[in-house]
């Protein structure tokens, strides 16, 4: 049974087993007991005319379940679990399929981060973000005047070195109990046989058909005849199938060293991009050490950098939990010190987080809690603080798609990669099928001066060769008090994946919300250039909003706040539901 690809909509589905070949035995490890520590549940008040109001029901699954931004791509994972796989082998089925089905995220072109938590305790983060070409220069996308260019976001000379398929390969034989074939099968039935356009993907490629259409190779396969593919039509890729199956026979090397890189290679020539084989053949993914925070008793295991995502959730909580409390969601006292948290936070990504290999982050201090005491002292308790001054006093003192997968014995695997913006350069490898990333946005091409997603970064991000671009990626699994699996969560959208994944984090601890009522509640934004709070429309009542405006906040709107894959352990199994905001796929049984 395959469930149909619906758009933007969460689906609960059944799958049948089915047999595969195992690199090395299944463990059998005891399933997950005990009852989770969740705060007493309390219904929040949303505003009137907020579209998304308390009390949504979410989908529940006994044994295990995967929440990711596309339901065949959920379904691939749930299909690995229901065959013996562990929640490793499904993050990477699940991977693999989300390349095939929503190639506007998904990718083999790009990179990511992933955070596994076993149910024995074990925990680690592999960094598989994408690095700049040995031939990247400092300033290869200013012109002759010094002005920035879109060099570094259209074309070939956008993409980093991809990092995708070396990461799950690296965490499959790691973690993993099935071989790379099995997990893979699913994903290349997909692009084998094909999958039934819906509106959700006829919907993607119209909106992105300007920066396809610029690309011979890529308009051929997403724009046949220059139209969007029909919706009810069958889609079918044989390069990424042929691609797929390559990677399955021959494992990563014949992608970054094999046939497949020769491709990538011959596309660089062909549009004047700089990667090389030896570019390919360098590159190695990273096994870092998760950052390990608390918040009130809770624990959370998050991504440390490259990513500066984990980090700053860390700091901005660290400075919430100086506070006895916290404010109701709504109102402005709460959208002040949210407001302010992370307003102080961002300064401090933005100013002195990088890739660890060229620059000294500072992670212990940016983690300790007498650091954001220090941090707590400098907000106002009623009124704003514009960013300038805030630097002062703390001188004196970046498209992407999340999933997330848990399985019946308490392993837990939280993953966000990305392309950079959707469907990435807009280059389509020829022969291979799948998009190249636009990741070279991500290192500042001008330091101090704002990127696609409005972050101005300094010095320690500027473009340098090998380098991998500072990211806002947060993949994250949060532990209850008692050190057992209660969140597992993640989310696309830049810089606001930062405050996306933090606000539900608080939404449940805090505010004590239903995991449904947590990801619907209306978020904020502050990341603190350009000195602005942002909003959600209707997220906030037009009183809270006036009296904001009076305290001093520049108060603005933002068409949503990231887009939140998660799931949450409650009293028999596993909740989720997909973010009203953009529906995803959620599949278990």
């Amino acid at each position: 049974m395959r469930p149909a690809r619906t758009a933007y909509a969460h689906v609960a589905l059944l799958m049948f087993t089915f047999t595969v070949a195992c690199a090395r035995p299944a463990t059998k490890p005891v399933p997950l007991a005990g009852e989770p520590a969740i705060p007493a549940r309390r219904v929040p008040v949303f505003p009137a005319d907020w579209p998304w109001q308390p009390g949504a029901k979410a989908a529940f699954a006994a044994h295990a379940m995967v929440a990711s931004d596309e339901p065949l791509a959920s379904a691939a994972g749930v299909e690995i679990m229901r065959a013996g796989g562990n929640a490793v082998d499904a993050a990477v089925a699940t991977a693999f399929a989300l390349a095939v089905t929503y190639q506007e995220a998904g990718n083999l072109g790009g990179g990511g981060y992933m955070v596994v938590r076993m149910a024995d305790g074990r925990s680690e983060a592999i960094d598989f973000r994408e690095v700049a070409p040995l031939a990247a220069t400092r300033d290869m996308y200013l012109d002759a005047q010094g002005n920035k260019t879109d060099r570094s976001l259209d074309g070939h000379l956008a993409s980093g070195v991809p990092g995708s398929v070396a990461g799950l390969s690296a965490v499959l034989a790691r973690y993993g109990t099935m071989s790379l074939r099995a997990v893979m099968q699913p994903a290349i039935r997909l692009a084998d046989e094909g999958f039934v356009v819906d509106s959700g993907f006829a919907r993607s490629v119209r909106n992105d058909s300007a920066r396809i259409a610029k690309f011979a190779v890529a308009a051929g396969t997403f724009l046949p005849g220059g139209r969007v593919p029909a919706i009810g039509s069958r889609f079918r890729q044989p390069w990424l199938a042929r691609t797929l199956g390559l990677i399955a026979e021959r494992g990563p090397d014949v992608f970054y060293k094999g046939e497949i890189a020769d491709s990538i290679v011959a596309e660089m020539l062909r549009g004047g991009g700089i990667i090389t084989k030896q570019d390919l053949a360098g590159y190695k993914p990273i096994w870092r050490t998760p950052i390990r925070a608390t918040y009130r008793g809770y624990t959370l295991l998050t991504m440390p950098p490259s990513s500066s995502g984990g980090a700053t959730i860390a700091e901005a909580l660290n400075i919430l939990e100086t506070y006895d409390s916290i404010p109701p969601t709504g109102t402005a006292a709460h959208a002040h010190i949210l407001g302010a948290a992370y307003q102080r936070a961002f300064i401090d990504r933005n100013s002195k987080m990088g890739d660890p290999a060229f620059v000294r982050v500072p992670l212990a201090q940016l983690t300790d809690k007498a650091y954001a005491r220090r941090l707590r002292a400098t907000i106002d308790p009623v009124r704003a603080t514009p960013t300038p001054v805030v630097e002062q006093r703390m001188r004196e003192g970046t498209e992407t798609t999340h999933y997330s997968v848990v399985d019946p014995y308490g392993n837990a695997v939280a993953t966000t990669t990305t392309t950079n913006g959707l469907y990435g350069s807009g280059v389509l490898v020829r022969g291979a099928g799948f998009f190249l990333n636009n990741e070279m946005d991500d290192l500042a091409a001008k330091p101090g001066e704002p990127n696609q997603f409005g972050l101005v970064e300094g010095e320690q991000n500027a473009v340098a060769p090998g380098k991998r671009p500072l990211s806002a990626m947060s993949p994250t699994v949060v532990l209850d008090p008692a050190g057992q699996l209660l969140l597992v969560i993640g989310s696309r959208g830049g810089p606001r994946i930062i405050t996306s994944t933090s606000q539900v984090i608080l939404n449940v601890i805090d505010q004590r919300m239903s995991i449904a009522d947590a990801m619907a509640a209306p978020r904020l934004h502050h990341q603190a250039l350009p000195d602005t709070l942002r909003m959600e429309p209707r997220g906030l009542d037009r009183a809270v909003i006036d009296a904001l405006n009076a305290t001093g906040h520049r108060v603005g709107l933002i068409s949503n706040v990231g887009l939140v894959n998660a799931i949450m352990r409650v009293r028999g199994g596993f909740e989720s539901v997909g973010d009203p905001r953009r529906p995803g796929g959620i599949v278990g049984y």
